[in-house]
């Protein structure tokens, strides 16, 4: 059998089948590197192995609970080892949004592709990025330093939310919530977005 193939039928065991309750505490794990897995996930969330899509969800969720990101890698890490991946932007895709509110007292939450439920907020910022020809991306901080790019039709949804607020001195596009500002773009550029 292949390296990469014993690495998944490691990875596997080292989860024991899927059968885990909450997050682990991947964190606190150290175990040795053992090199890289031929696992993406795809700039549209798609988790791929040997270049073949993952389709059951459960593996999906399951892989998703024990991705860490060490510096510019990602990780899955188990107890006793733990195996780089590709990550083509961000891990996770915001599929779902709820909003209550407006201005500093509007509450917005989002649901990722792996249901993971986060509110914006101190703990779980927004951010956007914005790349020639692909617009104002906006994303979610899941958990351990791990985001979530909000998909594009929730993207229009988000930002018809947004007003302009000075911000040192700058007039500042951004989306306003649970008393925090998120600035997205300068206002003189919001017309090329």
């Amino acid at each position: 059998m292949s390296e990469t193939g014993n690495a998944m039928e490691r990875l596997m065991a080292a989860l024991q089948g899927g059968k885990t309750r909450g997050l682990p505490p991947v964190e606190r794990w150290n175990p040795d590197f053992c090199g890289d897995i031929d696992m993406r996930i795809a700039a549209d969330g798609t988790w791929f192995y040997l270049g073949t899509p993952i389709g059951r969800a459960p593996l999906v969720k399951l892989f998703s609970s024990v991705l860490r990101r060490d510096g510019d890698d990602y990780l899955l890490v188990t107890p006793v080892e733990k195996l780089r991946i590709t990550v083509d932007d961000a891990p996770f895709q915001a599929v779902e949004m709820a909003v209550e509110g407006e201005g500093d007292t509007r509450s917005i939450a989002f649901r990722t592709d792996v249901d993971d439920l986060v509110s914006v907020g101190p703990q779980h910022a927004l951010r956007f990025e914005r790349e020639a020809g692909d617009g104002l991306k906006p994303y979610i901080h899941v958990r351990r330093g791990l985001w979530a790019r909000v998909t594009r039709a929730l993207t229009y949804d988000l930002l018809a939310l947004g007003e302009i607020r000075d911000v040192e001195g700058v007039a500042m596009f951004g989306i306003a919530v649970a008393g925090a500002f998120y600035p997205a773009v300068p206002a003189s550029e919001i017309d090329e977005t």
